[in-house]
């Protein structure tokens, strides 16, 4: 069974590459009806922060992600890690380490500025005593050789053991370090596949010490390229590496943000819009690009327009009123108002906005368009069309372009221009908008006579 998992540090928000991370675990899971497991590793105790586990949870649930079995927090298992440590210092595989903060930190300093350092890292690696001091415990690595890795997303990469590959695996608190505890949990959560970004590489050796040490099978990895910005360099929060939740309050629709992070590093030929089915159907890590992708805040609004224009009225209400508190589910033009708004907004705050324009009476003119627009007869010509329409059924944007175009103007010696951008500002206080004769069916006739009253006692 092909198992995958996505495993979240709860120090920050979920942003977008943890998200294309964990959804090109999902995909590959459900595809080969595996499971898709999530990981909670909390471990560092003091950056840990409870409301972005819950926020990560919510991002997952938001976009539809649902993972399979419970939630797996590392804070629950330090005594499960306590155990695979002491068994390591039993097989003689690790060891106590007594070297201390300043000796590493002069260490440190000397290989960043170049120098010859004078300590040695494996100082401890064969000592036998005990000594009355703080110590942490390092893992005893190959003293030589190289490790090689089958990627499926890089291919082959070489390692070549290094002095400092005798890596800490418990700090001197006893807390476990991160690359001993995802070797252990992924083990005992039967990893079969691990895609992840490539920032984790460099540890994947280290990793892979410690599963040969346990004598594990090692799973398959897959180190996919960060996400840049579109002038090729590291994505940052101006680019839209931010909260996940952060585009459910700009208005972008889940569906619309999967199949966009799905094309950011992963095709099918030329095709752009994909199901959640059809990229489950069509999904594999093997096709995965091995160079960088770039983000496309242009390309991610063209898709989001796309499935709100698929996505039927009712729903796109609902989440209007869940999201931007838009109440327009009784409308009783809600269908001719919102086939309108869809194409004025690829986003469902953009939506927001325009209907609110719509729905909301003008407190204010635009001083252009009235200079414009509004002539000497002008108010006159308003309050003809009143009078004519007054005992008029005037339900559907037909009538009121059939009362417009092909009575009230020709009976009046009138031209389009004359009555046309006139009602407009009267409706929303400006020449722009959605078209005329939807505009008017959406207020309905009561509202359209207030509003035209309005301006003309202005």
């Amino acid at each position: 069974m092909v198992i995958t998992r996505f495993a979240p540090s709860p120090t920050g928000y979920l942003h977008i590459g943890g998200l294309r991370t964990a959804l090109f675990n999902y995909l590959w899971a459900r595809k080969n009806n595996g499971k898709f497991r999530l990981r909670i590793e909390d471990t560092d105790l003091e950056r840990n922060k409870e409301e972005a586990t819950s926020a990560i949870l919510e991002a997952f649930t938001w976009v539809g992600m649902n993972w399979d079995d419970e939630v797996v927090y590392q804070s629950d298992r330090f005594d499960k890690y306590k155990k695979y440590v002491d068994e390591l210092l039993e097989k003689g595989l690790a060891y106590k380490c007594y070297l201390t903060a300043e000796e590493l930190k002069a260490h440190r300093e000397a290989i960043q500025a170049k120098k010859e350092s004078n300590l040695d890292i494996r100082k401890y690696r064969d000592f036998d005593g005990e000594l009355d001091k703080d110590y942490v415990i390092r893992f005893k690595a190959p003293l030589n050789g190289e490790l090689v890795l089958e990627d499926g997303v890089k291919g082959e990469v070489t390692h070549q053991i290094q002095p400092n590959d005798d890596f800490v695996i418990a700090r001197s608190s006893g807390v476990p370090t991160y690359n001993f505890v995802v070797v252990i949990d992924d083990h005992e959560m039967g990893m079969t596949e691990i895609i992840r970004g490539d920032d984790h590489l460099s540890n994947t050796f280290k990793q892979m010490m410690i599963y040969q040490a346990f004598g594990w099978d090692i799973p398959k990895f897959y180190h996919v390229p960060m996400i840049h910005n579109e002038k090729g360099k590291k994505l940052s929060k101006r680019d839209g590496a931010v909260n996940v939740m952060e585009y459910k309050k700009e208005g972008f629709l889940p569906e619309a943000l999967l199949n966009f992070l799905a094309r950011l590093g992963w095709s099918n030929g030329d095709q752009e819009i994909f199901s959640m089915d059809e990229m489950i159907e069509l999904f594999n890590p093997d096709n995965i690009n091995s160079a960088p992708s770039r983000y496309n805040y242009e390309k991610l609004c063209w898709l989001n327009q796309h499935y709100i224009k698929n996505t039927p009225n009712k729903k796109i209400a609902q989440l209007l009123k869940e999201d931007f508190d838009i109440d327009i589910e009784n409308h009783d033009k809600l269908e001719i108002l919102l086939d309108e708004v869809k194409d004025r907004g690829q986003t469902l705050k953009e939506m927001a906005d325009v209907i609110n324009n719509i729905l909301i009476a003008p407190t204010e003119y635009n001083e252009k368009a009235v200079k414009k627009f509004i002539k000497e007869n002008t108010k006159e010509n308003l309050a003809k069309f009143l009078e004519f329409i007054k005992d008029k059924e005037l339900h559907l944007p037909t009538d009121w372009h059939d009362v417009l175009m092909d009575e009230f103007i020709p009976q009046n010696g009138l031209k389009p221009k004359d009555i046309m951008p006139p009602l407009r500002i009267c409706m929303n206080g400006d020449t722009k908008g959605i078209d005329l004769s939807a505009l008017l069916a959406i207020l309905g006739k009561d509202e359209v006579i207030k509003r035209v009253e309005t301006f003309i006692n202005a």
